[in-house]
């Protein structure tokens, strides 16, 4: 009697999706790899589908390209598991850098892993990684916390959280926000904090200017900021005893018998004590309704 033929399982068929670090500034950083891979794919991921259309256009990399940005990537999904899931593969890239860095693309990476596909990185420049290389401050430890929120409680606590931090730390922001961010960090204590601003890595023009915070936010003041900014706070000064309440208090009593308004003593105190805006406004409010002694 003839045995029973056991049908083989059905093959899982699997795609793969390549994160690709793209320049972030000079294309002649573009890794070799990374061609190669943009070269091979069958579709290309991008968050802005005519910057990387010239790109490609350069590396003479004929391939499918759509479009992949932080209004449509929810819907974007579907497609991108559809196209892994015919054992097809897919490249993933920004603007600049890498994706999922202040970039569109964590939801389709997780999407994917969670599908089952392979997810391979392809690094390439990092805005981040370039600037603490010039910056002259230690990259044993820092932390890397994107753009500041533009406005609300969350920039408060934003730069509250910078204040706090001990550690080398990486901002990203916007040239025409420089100034202004820099001047609030200013008033909530950190104008004596060693930074460095740079500008327009990799490219013809690239500056790095160093100094205080409270030297830079002068230094920009007086001109026009063009091109992607990447500023470098060196280490903080965190785990420090914090001032003594009674020799802030006593402070704050000798400038308001001086003539200075409210405003005015809690900005001192930021500035000397390394005080948070909230916490220098709480101690002159203090002293304004204490009676005098």
């Amino acid at each position: 009697m003839a045995k029973p033929r056991v049908s083989a399982p059905p093959r899982v068929v699997t795609g793969t999706l390549y994160v690709v670090g793209t320049p972030i500034g000079n294309v002649d950083d573009m890794p070799r790899r990374a061609i190669r891979i943009l070269r091979s794919v069958d579709v290309c991921y991008a968050e802005d589908t005519r910057h990387t259309g010239t790109l490609l256009a350069r590396l003479r990399a004929d391939v499918s390209l759509r479009s992949l940005h932080m209004h449509n990537e929810r819907a974007r999904v579907d497609e991108l598991l559809a196209v892994l899931g015919a054992g097809r593969s897919a490249a993933l890239v920004s603007d600049a850098g890498t994706p999922t860095v202040s970039d569109p693309g964590c939801r389709a990476v997780a999407a994917a892993r969670d599908a089952g596909h392979e997810v391979l990185a392809v690094p390439g420049p990092s805005a981040v990684v370039a600037a603490l290389s010039v910056s002259g401050f230690s990259a044993d430890r820092f932390l890397f916390v994107g753009f500041a929120p533009r406005r609300g409680g969350e920039r408060s606590a934003w730069i509250d959280d910078l204040r706090a931090c001990a550690d080398t730390v990486v901002a990203f922001e916007a040239p025409g926000r420089l100034v202004a961010l820099l001047e609030e960090l200013v008033d909530g204590g950190l104008g004596e904090r060693k930074a460095v601003v740079c500008r327009e890595l990799t490219k013809l023009h690239e500056e790095t200017t160093t100094g205080s915070v409270r030297e830079l936010a002068s230094a920009f003041a007086t001109r026009e900021v063009r091109g992607e900014v990447t500023i470098v706070f060196g280490a903080g000064t965190a785990g420090n005893e914090a001032p003594d309440l009674a020799v802030l208090m006593e402070e704050a009593r000798h400038w308001s018998r001086d003539g200075l308004r409210r405003r005015e003593i809690a900005g001192r105190l930021a500035a000397e004590f390394g005080l948070s805006r909230n916490e220098a406004y709480r101690v002159s409010l203090q002293v304004q309704e204490a009676p005098s002694e």
